[in-house]
């Protein structure tokens, strides 16, 4: 019991760290987008990555406290603890539908250049981010619709969910909608799309460099280093999602013994991990980015500067 408890506390307090990291981090990006790079709407690229720093944002302000509150800690109506365990689905569906649409942007701007700036209009852009969220709701709220555990937690609204079944993602949540609906339908089937996409930029691009003179070879050369970081950002959110996935899977095919809590929250709090990362990729891998956060902390140093001075002259003129 006691160590039970130790691994709680540790969890909890990773997770508190996760989310300040994952609300500072993300809202530098958008700052960093909005302020730093000019005309940053007219490029669809930078407003799906402000997209995703939106849904990693919320990660840290809404679906971590959530993590923590849903393990079993708060007595909620059965259809409270089902609506707010959607809310976790829909902002890794949110983060999943921006990455895919970052995909395909950098798709068509390789394989339509002269069409490109037609066919991928601000407007346009726009609307596409905004598909993406409106399905992130449809698709995390589907367990309100009946794929869901209220018939084994109770279904009256009017009681808190029994005391020895607290609060829990999986009290409400079934395994089968998140192997078969949310792991393969909702996460993996887009991600192997976005896996062609990608092996599809990498082969044209390396294609392309082969046969193209030295001023065509610096303009592939900067697009090339973008889809590597942007591939990146992908390749990090398998790597920390689908551990967590695998061992839904397990458990649903297994039983309850084949994950120990201590595995679980690993994958809890690596998926969450995801979301505190990307600003660091950003920084480290895309130049626009790390100009803007030269420039945002530069404009911080000199405010900040003004600030000491003002005080110091204000202490002098008092100590007179």
């Amino acid at each position: 019991a006691v160590m039970a408890d130790w691994a709680w506390v540790t969890y909890t307090v990773l997770e508190v760290l996760i989310a300040v990291a994952c609300c500072l981090g993300n809202v530098l990006v958008v700052c960093a987008v909005a302020v730093g790079i000019h005309n940053c709407l007219r490029e669809p690229t930078f407003c799906f990555l402000v997209s995703l720093a939106a849904a990693d944002f919320l990660v840290g302000a809404a679906a971590v406290p959530l993590a923590i509150l849903l393990d079993g800690w708060v007595n909620l109506t059965s259809h409270q603890c089902l609506f707010l365990s959607c809310v976790i689905l829909v902002l890794t569906e949110a983060s999943v539908l921006s990455l895919l649409a970052i995909a395909i942007d950098r798709y068509l701007r390789l394989h339509m250049p002269f069409r490109y700036k037609a066919i991928v209009t601000q407007r346009r852009t726009l609307l596409a981010m905004s598909v993406c969220w409106i399905l992130s709701f449809l698709l995390g709220f589907t367990p309100l619709l009946g794929w869901h555990n209220l018939s084994a937690a109770g279904t009256n609204t009017s009681s808190a969910l029994p005391s020895s079944s607290q609060c829990t993602f999986l009290s409400v949540i079934t395994l089968p909608f998140m192997v078969y609906f949310n792991f393969l339908g909702c996460i993996m089937a887009p991600l192997l799309v976005m896996t062609f996409l990608y092996v599809v930029i990498f082969w044209s691009l390396h294609k392309r460099l082969k046969n193209s003179c030295p001023q065509a070879q610096a303009m592939l050369l900067r697009e090339k280093k973008l889809a590597c970081s942007l591939a990146l950002v992908l390749t990090l959110f398998a790597f920390c999602w689908i551990p967590l996935h695998l061992m839904n899977c397990l458990l649903l095919f297994q039983g309850p013994e084949a994950v120990t809590r201590g595995a679980l929250y690993t994958g809890i709090l690596l998926s969450h991990a995801n979301s505190a990362v990307n600003p660091v990729v950003y920084a480290c891998r895309i130049p626009k980015i790390q100009k803007a956060y030269g420039q945002i902390w530069k404009h911080l140093a000199l405010k900040l500067n003004c600030f000491t001075r003002n005080e110091s002259i204000q202490q002098a003129i008092t100590s007179d």
